[in-house]
């Protein structure tokens, strides 16, 4: 089918269309460009409304650039914005012939009737600019890659970190009112009374829970430790209570550790078999029912590992959105901050400032999300070094001026028992075997405590210490399985079975 061009009134065949659609213009919107401009010129409004939201880089035509940036200039200056000001602005700066004069202004005041839905047009416009600087950003890329004296993961980091810049600087969240912050409140208050149990999420020690209401959305919480406190088994028991008991989806993202050991770690502790018999696999034949039935539940478990090592944060941030996008993951772990790289621009400082980036990132990645994160630190050797008491404070926190801002919650854990130290500094003077303290030392929404646990340590795994009495009874506990008729713990001794068959009166059922 042929067409007839209107400019030179000739027949233009299929192909030539093809051709013609084949060439590629940016992105724009310069009608809207006009419109957010005029309106800004006849209605004050329409500069409260926009002017947070664009910069001049987004404007596609120079002249419209320049008129925004007269704009700017005179909205900083607290100097009435109106169609005499911006003239007598840009005549000042030298470019008002540039823009085509005080008649394009005219022209642009007359295109609209007032500032109504100036917002949604400058946010079109904003997308336009964030389309043509994608585009820009990849040409480099590909221009970049083809270059073979470009170092590959130089490339992904320079990728990355403009990527990352586009999204910071233009994906802005705008203020919210204090009537729609309050509505938002209280309905949220609302869902928390009618809904039985905490808040946040819950991490499955009882005094832990009671104290923080679970783990809040949004929060950055750190746990900090020496090298063989438990670290890794905390928060390892944890993700298991949440993603086993709650079926919450936990992300683990382990730069320490491989994903098989962590899994061979949750097995150990969630079916009583040591780890030293699991990595030797010298099982018995009860051993392997108790291991083939008590790992269902955990494979079932919504637990995401990754052990991508020296992971960068905008990796992270990458692989939490896809995470939270096809698992609708709850809360993030991290083992642990100090293994993490910033990774793009920030590659040349020093480790502080390269800590700082990290720990402000992981804090917006938790707002972004509305997300728990939790981060492992490592502490510095003054613990060790220090006289007395070796419970870990503040100041223990490897570079730790930022992290310690940007948490939410800051704990520590504590062992007695790893430094030879038999009973606690307690009035009962209580013996520490098998015991560890989660010392919660800063608290931004809360209250802070020292909260016993239970450590067992065999199995890698921290539990209530309420619950047994010591962690001989703890193994039996988890030994014992009554689905199982080869595991020897199951069968009672004689006294047992007398004394439950007299408590009973069902003297037939002794075992003698």
């Amino acid at each position: 089918m042929e067409n007839t061009n209107p400019i030179v009134g000739r027949r233009i065949d299929k192909s030539t269309i093809i051709n013609l659609e084949r060439g590629k213009i940016p992105p724009q919107a310069v009608d809207l460009e006009e419109v957010v401009l005029g309106a800004m010129m006849i209605d004050k409004k329409g500069v409260d409304e926009v002017i947070d939201i664009l910069h001049p880089d987004v404007f596609y035509k120079d002249a419209h650039r320049f008129i925004y940036e007269a704009i700017f200039t005179l909205f900083e200056s607290s100097e009435p914005v109106d169609l005499l000001t911006v003239s007598a602005q840009l005549k000042k700066e030298g470019h008002l012939e540039a823009v085509g004069g005080d008649f394009y202004l005219i022209r642009l005041t007359q295109k609209v009737a007032s500032s109504a839905h100036i917002e949604f047009h400058a946010r079109i416009v904003l997308q336009k600019y964030i389309q043509r600087s994608l585009i820009k950003i990849s040409n480099e890329i590909i221009e970049d890659a083809y270059d073979e004296s470009t170092d590959v993961f130089d490339l992904l980091d320079g990728a990355e970190a403009k990527l990352y810049e586009v999204t910071q600087g233009n994906l802005k969240r705008s203020a919210e009112t204090a009537q729609n912050l309050v509505i938002q409140a209280k309905k949220r208050i609302e869902e928390i009374s009618n809904k039985e149990g905490l808040s946040g999420i819950p991490s499955g020690f009882d005094k832990v829970d009671k104290l923080t209401s679970g783990w809040q959305p949004s929060d950055l919480v750190i746990i900090a430790a020496r090298p063989g406190m438990g670290k890794t088994a905390l928060t390892l028991s944890m993700a298991r209570n949440m993603a086993v008991n709650a079926d919450i989806p936990v992300a683990f993202f382990s730069l320490e550790m491989s994903s098989v050991q962590l899994i061979t770690r949750l097995i150990s502790s969630e079916t009583g078999l040591s780890s030293e018999k699991l990595r030797t696999g010298k099982l018995e034949k009860h051993e392997w029912e108790q291991l083939n039935v008590k790992v269902k539940a955990l494979e079932k478990a919504p637990l995401f590992i990754d052990d991508t090592p020296s992971l960068s944060i905008f990796d992270l941030r990458a692989k939490a959105r896809r995470l939270e996008s096809q698992h609708k993951i709850k809360l993030i772990i991290i083992d642990y901050l100090q293994l993490m790289t910033a990774g793009g621009s920030q590659k040349g400082g020093n480790r502080e400032q390269e800590i700082s980036t990290i720990s402000r990132n992981l804090k917006a990645l938790a707002k972004e999300l509305n997300v728990p994160v939790i981060a492992l630190s490592q502490l510095s050797r003054a613990v060790e070094t220090r006289g007395g008491s070796k419970r870990p404070i503040l100041s223990d926190l490897r570079e730790s001026g930022a992290i310690e801002q940007d948490a939410d919650i800051v704990s520590f854990i504590y062992r007695p028992e790893y430094y030879k130290i038999e009973e606690w500094d307690d009035e009962d003077r209580t013996p520490t075997q098998g015991q560890a303290e989660f010392i919660v030392a800063k608290h931004r929404n809360g209250g802070l405590d020292n909260i016993r646990l239970k450590f067992i340590g065999n199995l890698g795994k921290f539990d209530n210490l309420d619950e047994f009495d010591s962690p001989f009874e703890f193994q039996s506990k988890m030994n014992d399985d009554d689905e199982n008729p080869f595991n020897p713990t199951t069968l009672p001794s004689a006294d047992q079975a007398f004394g439950s068959a007299l408590n009973e009166g069902e003297e037939d059922d002794i075992p003698f």
